[in-house]
């Protein structure tokens, strides 16, 4: 017997967070109605609204399907690492540097809808904290670690927002850099 197809039904909440995704990615964070998904997912309003019952739910959706993205990437290069899980910072490294340039609109629209509602960077805060406690308990030298967090914070956060736009060539100085304080936070 052949596993069960997922329907259109089961699908909904992904297709209307893509839909809500691809709204804001072309016309950015004012844009984002209930409205402008529904019709972006060729469903009814309230459709949409039944899985997501307010555009601040669907925003706190797209924050936690970003940050779910963002610990898959991390967990992927702990995963790939020889022995897995050598270095939880290399791997926060690798996979900053992997996405550094997928700027696409989303992120820019995604953060400034969520500082509209506070509630959406709960779970980032949350994260940032878990790092900062992950890099203590490893770091040789106290604090190397939580620059090491907040200077990735600062590379995507200033992306997203414009204030830099590194070559790639730039990008694999400032990458291979905290790498190297990366190498060292484990050494005592």
């Amino acid at each position: 017997m052949e596993p069960r197809t997922r329907s259109r039904r089961e699908d909904r909440p992904e297709i209307i967070l893509d839909a809500a995704e691809s709204v804001m990615r072309r016309h950015g964070a004012r844009a984002l109605t209930i409205d402008a998904v529904a019709v972006e997912a060729s469903l009814s309003k309230g459709g949409v609204l039944h899985h997501y019952a307010s555009k601040d739910a669907l925003i706190c959706a797209l924050a936690k399907r970003k940050l779910q993205r963002l610990r898959d990437g991390i967990a992927a290069h702990e995963a790939s690492q020889d022995p897995p899980s050598a270095s939880p910072a290399r791997a926060m490294i690798a996979n900053a540097r992997d996405t550094y340039c997928e700027e696409d609109g989303f992120p820019r629209a995604l953060l400034v809808a969520s500082a509209e509602t506070p509630d959406a960077l709960a779970d980032f805060r949350t994260f940032v904290a878990e790092r900062l406690d992950q890099m203590a308990r490893i770091e040789g030298k106290p604090g190397a670690g939580a620059v090491l967090v907040f200077a990735l914070i600062g590379l995507a956060v200033g992306r997203t927002l414009g204030f830099h736009d590194l070559t790639g060539e730039q990008a694999d100085r400032v990458f291979d850099a905290l790498d190297e304080v990366a190498r060292e936070l484990g050494k005592t």
